[in-house]
């Protein structure tokens, strides 16, 4: 399958698809020290979450999708070096609204999970008009 949304995003900071079909994907990354918060290693929330999200995207696949919203749970630290791969299922999809399931996990152990309200636009976010 084609990826059709959020083409130019950098896999160094939010992961590479490994596994795209209608409604499920799954992207991994492997954590650099650039994204630590402090000298233990520790790896900001933030690129996990832009992780997680981005396998949302993904889930949707639709040039024109955006996040809405998002209740998240960050549940064990993750740090540089590491690989962590988000599964994300569509769990409903009603007309433009679509939620979205992510699981992230490190070697099968889970580090956060969440619920993505996506929707999918008529055009783009930042076309005239928007």
């Amino acid at each position: 399958m084609e990826i059709r949304t959020h083409q130019r995003i950098d896999p160094q900071f939010c992961g590479e698809a490994t596994f795209l079909e209608p409604g499920h994907s799954r992207v991994f990354m492997t954590t650099i020290q650039r994204m630590a918060v402090d000298e233990t290693g520790l790896v900001h929330g933030g690129f996990i979450f832009g992780l997680a999200d981005y396998a949302a995207m993904l889930a949707v696949n639709d040039p024109n999708v955006v996040l809405g919203s998002a209740s998240v749970k960050f549940i064990k630290p993750v740090r540089v070096n590491e690989t962590v791969t988000a599964d994300a299922r569509v769990s409903e999809a009603k007309g433009k609204k679509h939620v979205v399931a992510v699981q992230v996990t490190r070697e099968e152990v889970p580090v956060f999970e969440g619920e993505f309200v996506c929707f999918v636009l008529e055009g783009h976010v930042l076309s005239p008009g928007a």
